[in-house]
């Protein structure tokens, strides 16, 4: 399926995003990581319209409404730590759903390459349920796609929702070359990666803009 880009439409998302990459207001933790959750909902919405619905019937006060509901809750994944706030958004929405978590790191090199590592992987079984996975960076995609191959490993979901708040060019086409069936959703992408392999212009650091920096041993 096509990347899903809601940038490419006037809403809130922009003022959302605008938000999250501006230096004087990622001072303030609480509205980073309260953009993010608001970024979680408006996803979890617009993928609830693709997911099937059955039939039911509600009694209210003055008789009977025919009315859908979810034929199956998805299964909510994300990608410690920087992927929590969006997840909660998620949660706000499939407030029923089982939960998944995984958490991949970057092993950086003195000559910039680095591996992606996965320490933990806590998941219930996911066969025939639609898997929503979210992380906020999607810079060259190789996080989610480890982190997706170890939650496949507790089964096979009907279809795969990979959410971030800012891909990178580079990012969406790994995942679409490695996923070709999954869907990804994106609330704007960016076309340049550094040496590195960091987003620019980006945002920064996710995962240190939400809860603090983080002490690092090479």
């Amino acid at each position: 399926m096509p990347t899903i880009n809601l940038s490419t439409q006037n809403s809130l998302i922009h003022q959302f995003v605008t938000e999250l990459r501006d230096i004087d207001i990622q001072a303030d933790r609480m509205r980073f990581r309260r953009n993010l959750e608001r970024l979680g909902e408006i996803f979890a919405y617009e993928i609830s319209k693709t997911l099937q619905y059955g039939e039911f019937e509600v009694e209210t006060s003055m008789g009977i409404s025919n009315s859908k509901i979810l034929a199956t809750t998805p299964i909510l994944a994300t990608i410690l730590r920087a992927g929590i706030p969006m997840h909660q958004g998620l949660l706000n929405f499939y407030d029923q759903a089982d939960n998944a978590f995984v958490t991949t790191y970057r092993r950086q090199h003195k000559d910039g390459t680095f591996e992606i590592h996965m320490d933990y992987v806590s998941c219930p079984n996911i066969d025939g349920k639609p898997l929503i996975i979210c992380d906020p960076m999607i810079a060259t995609g190789m996080s989610m796609t480890t982190a997706i191959e170890g939650i496949l490993e507790h089964g096979t979901p009907s279809h795969i929702h990979i959410v971030g708040a800012i891909a990178s060019t580079d990012g969406i086409e790994h995942l679409e070359r490695t996923l070709p069936k999954a869907s990804i959703w994106v609330a704007a992408i960016d076309e340049e990666l550094t040496a590195r392999s960091y987003i620019v212009p980006g945002l920064g650091d996710a995962g240190d803009l939400a809860y603090g920096d983080k002490n690092i041993e090479e």
